[in-house]
């Protein structure tokens, strides 16, 4: 062989070999990509059972609120720690409505 195909055959070898270590540092890429894209869909999947529940939490919390905050309720506390109760119609007194003409 002459020493020109010599050279030309090595660098063939080389070329061939830089293309190999190139993708199997893509391959290595993607995979790790790969990787890192399902361990971050199982933090997303979490997330949003946690969101979900806090959002159940939250409907519960309020509905108790408005229980816990309504008349029927709030009368029977106030009738027994407040001693007080609704007025019957004899003790209730009307009053008029004050007109700007009447603060003159």
């Amino acid at each position: 062989m002459s020493p020109s195909r010599k050279r030309a055959a090595g660098a063939g070898r080389s070329l061939i070999a830089v293309a190999l270590v190139g993708f199997v540092v893509v391959a290595s890429g993607v995979i790790a990509r790969r990787v890192l894209g399902v361990k971050w869909q199982g933090e997303l999947r979490a997330l949003r059972e946690k969101r979900t529940a806090l959002e159940g939490e939250r409907i519960r919390v309020e509905a108790a609120i408005r229980d816990a905050s309504s008349r029927a309720r709030l009368q029977p506390i106030a009738e027994q720690r407040l001693n007080m109760h609704i007025p019957t119609a004899d003790q209730q007194v009307i009053l008029p409505r004050r007109t700007t003409h009447d603060s003159l």
